[in-house]
């Protein structure tokens, strides 16, 4: 696990977020002694992420589904 002095994470965030991506944690020290633990969260896909689905409907297609919808014709 890598360690980066507090100056060191500060310049270099980026590249510090990186490595704790990649290695899954890095850990920082400050002056004093104390040490500080970065690790990444998994993020779950949300429900709402959909792919692209390719369709031909006018925008008079789309009125006319949903009025049939809401009124059950």
């Amino acid at each position: 696990m890598d360690v980066y002095t507090y100056s060191e994470a500060r310049q270099h965030l980026s590249k510090v977020l990186d490595r704790a991506k990649k290695s899954g944690a890095v850990r920082i020290r400050r002056r004093g002694g104390a040490v500080f633990q970065i690790t990444p969260i998994e993020q779950k896909a949300s429900p709402l992420d959909v792919g692209f689905v390719e369709v031909s409907l006018t925008r008079d297609d789309i009125v006319a589904a949903v009025r049939e919808s809401r009124t059950g014709k």
